[in-house]
C-alpha cells in the first residue's frame, strides 16, 4: 500500500522483494509503470550489492522488511541461532541496506529515510505496567527493534546538518500475513503513516519515534 500511495503521488518505486516472482506479482497487481519489482535480501550483502546495481537515482529509502523470529521468546529458551536470524533482517540488515544506498541519497534534493519499527521497541513502556502491550515481550524481535531505533537516533543526529529527514515509523498492530491477520488497525492507514515520513517537507521532524499505537494523540512515542 505505501507503494501504491507514492506513485499516486509522482515517484518512480521499486518495490524489494526477496522472492522476486512475488515482488513482480505485486507490482502488477498495483498496474502502474512507475513501479519496478528488484530482488533485494537484506541479510545477504551480495543481494544488496545487486540491487544497488539496478538503481541510479534515489529520494526516499524504506526499510520496511522484518521478521518475527516466532512466539513466544522467553530469554532462557530462546535459541542464540533464532535472535541472531531476526537481528540479522531487522537491524543488521536494515544498516547494510543504508550503506549501500546512502550515496544515493545524498545526491537527492530532499532525501529521506523511513526505517520501519515496532511499538514494542519502547523500553519506556516496557517498564510501565499500565501500557497496553506490557505483557507481550520477547527476546528476539523487541530488541531488535530497540536497536534499530537507536541505529536511526544516531544516524539522525549524523545527518541534522543536512537535507535528510531520517525517522522511525511504528505502522501499529496492523492485519497482515506477518501476525497472521490478527492486528485490528488496516493496511492503508498504516501505509499513509510510513508514506507521511517518506515525503516530509523541509520543515518536518527527524529523529523522531512515530507511533500512534503508543501515542494515539500526538503519534510521539516514547524511547
Amino acid at each position: 500500500m505505501a507503494s501504491k500511495r507514492l506513485f499516486a503521488l509522482g515517484y518512480y518505486v521499486y518495490l524489494g522483494s526477496r522472492d522476486l516472482e512475488k515482488g513482480e506479482a505485486t507490482a502488477k497487481q498495483l498496474q502502474s509503470a512507475n513501479v519496478k519489482a528488484i530482488q533485494i535480501d537484506i541479510s545477504n550483502s551480495q543481494s544488496i550489492a545487486e540491487a544497488r546495481k539496478n538503481i541510479g537515482e534515489l529520494d526516499v529509502l524504506i526499510n520496511n522488511a522484518g521478521i518475527s523470529g516466532g512466539f513466544p521468546q522467553d530469554t532462557h529458551s530462546t535459541s542464540i541461532a533464532t535472535i541472531r536470524q531476526v537481528f540479522d533482517t531487522n537491524f543488521f540488515g536494515t544498516i547494510q541496506v543504508t550503506q549501500a544506498f546512502i550515496d544515493l541519497l545524498r545526491k537527492s534534493p530532499e532525501p529521506r529515510i523511513v526505517n520501519v519499527t515496532s511499538g514494542l521497541a519502547s523500553l519506556t513502556l516496557h517498564n510501565d505496567p499500565a501500557w497496553q502491550y506490557y505483557k507481550v515481550k520477547g527476546a528476539a524481535y523487541g530488541p531488535s527493534k530497540t536497536a534499530l531505533n537507536a541505529y536511526t537516533v544516531v544516524l539522525a543526529y549524523e545527518l541534522k546538518d543536512t537535507a535528510f529527514k531520517v525517522n522511525v515509523v511504528d505502522p501499529g498492530y496492523t492485519a497482515t500475513d506477518f501476525n497472521h491477520h490478527s492486528g485490528p488497525r488496516n493496511v492503508t492507514d498504516a501505509a499513509a503513516d510510513v508514506v507521511k515520513f517518506a515525503v516530509l517537507d523541509a520543515d518536518g521532524p527527524s529523529g523522531m519515534f512515530y507511533s500512534v499505537d503508543n501515542n494515539p494523540e500526538t503519534g510521539v512515542s516514547p524511547w
